[in-house]
């Protein structure tokens, strides 16, 4: 059996045309075209030759049918201008970890999704205030790691591939459960910032239609992400006024955010004139800060997916498979989960089994 949908997603997903495909394959892009609208069914070989191509099982195509994610339901950066072929990449890669996690809830019993929807004309602060209420945040806490948070909270975080590092970090709601997709070229900050920036639009904005978000939306969503990991209250009782470069760049750890994101929260609460947030700019960009970040710690990670694949050591299922049950190679695998497949294998190799991992929020 041939499944037409597969071949659509598994083209997409390498970011392929029909032509360039069928080139590669040997057949014409109107042969391609015909297999992926059911017109025409591929000889063995050709699919065999389809699936060398595309970097998929062979089984990957005749699986169950698969719809694609619509990109009108996706939270994608306004200033993001994505080629389609890359936007399709992307969406395509969502649509396989959609599957991964529809697997882990048949397999564990997962967080509920708990997302506060305070309402679309409320404002980013206030929106803040809703959610670390409604999550028993308190008012000032700190938030040591943002994945960790949301996924605890029913939202499901996955990595994106690095041959795509134009597109930006992305999310969407679909069957109820939210999505949060990570560009993993970033630094560990503006990653950490970038999952409080999609729960922005996530409680905010859910309810829009556009596939793109406005200007607008994408200003909310900033603010909101800022309130959200520097609260007012928090940097009053920690931050002088008019501090100084050396300053911010010792005191951005307490909140595990960027030189730059410090900033900007500092001027636009008032702790920063024009003139001082400008020339503390210009002094973090001669230090290296505007390209990267110096010295900071370690990029955060799916703990979910973590206790997961620990809770399968355990059991003895090994991740391939895994891979096999979703079609899919553990190098596809991998990319949808922060890299932890290569780490999980290393670990799983290891005789005294010292590093284990015990599900605590799963059965």
């Amino acid at each position: 059996m041939f499944t037409p949908t597969r071949l659509t997603l598994a083209r997409k997903r390498r970011g392929m045309t029909l032509v360039e495909l069928g080139s590669r394959v040997g057949v014409s892009s109107q042969s391609i075209s015909n297999y992926e609208n059911g017109r025409q069914q591929p000889s063995l070989s050709t699919l065999e030759s389809i699936a060398t191509c595309l970097r998929f099982p062979l089984s990957f195509f005749s699986a169950a049918e698969i719809d694609e994610i619509e990109s009108a339901s996706v939270n994608f950066r306004a200033r993001s201008k994505l080629a389609a072929g890359t936007r399709e990449a992307a969406l395509a890669e969502s649509r396989l970890a959609v599957e991964l996690s529809a697997w882990m809830d048949e397999q564990f019993k997962l967080p509920a999704v708990d997302l506060p929807t305070p309402g679309r004309k409320v404002t980013p602060g206030l929106a803040v205030d809703y959610v670390r209420s409604a999550w028993r945040l308190g008012e000032n806490t700190s938030i040591r790691n943002m994945i960790h948070l949301v996924e605890g909270h029913g939202v499901r975080v996955f990595s994106l591939a690095p041959e795509y590092p134009e597109v930006d970090a992305f999310s969407f709601i679909r069957d109820g459960r939210p999505y949060i997709f990570l560009n993993t070229m970033k630094t560990a900050g503006r990653s950490r910032f970038d999952v409080a920036h999609e729960l922005g639009h996530l409680v905010m904005h859910s309810d829009d239609d556009s596939g793109t978000r406005t200007r607008a939306a994408e200003k909310e969503a900033d603010e909101f992400a800022s309130n959200l990991l520097m609260p007012r209250r928090s940097i009053a009782s920690r931050i002088p006024e008019n501090p100084t470069t050396d300053q911010i760049i010792r005191l951005k750890r307490h909140w595990n955010v960027s030189a730059l994101a410090l900033t900007y929260r500092l001027q636009s609460i008032g702790k920063l004139t024009e003139w001082q947030y400008r020339q503390t700019l210009i002094e973090l960009g001669r230090l290296g800060y505007r390209t990267g970040e110096p010295g900071e710690g370690q990029r955060e990670s799916s703990l979910l997916l973590q206790k997961v694949f620990g809770s399968l050591w355990e059991r003895k299922v090994s991740l391939h498979e895994v891979a096999d049950e979703l079609h899919t190679s553990l190098e596809e695998l991998n990319s949808w989960v922060f890299g932890l497949v290569n780490e999980h294998v290393s670990t799983a190799t290891t005789a005294n089994g010292a590093s284990r991992t015990r599900l605590q929020v799963v059965r």
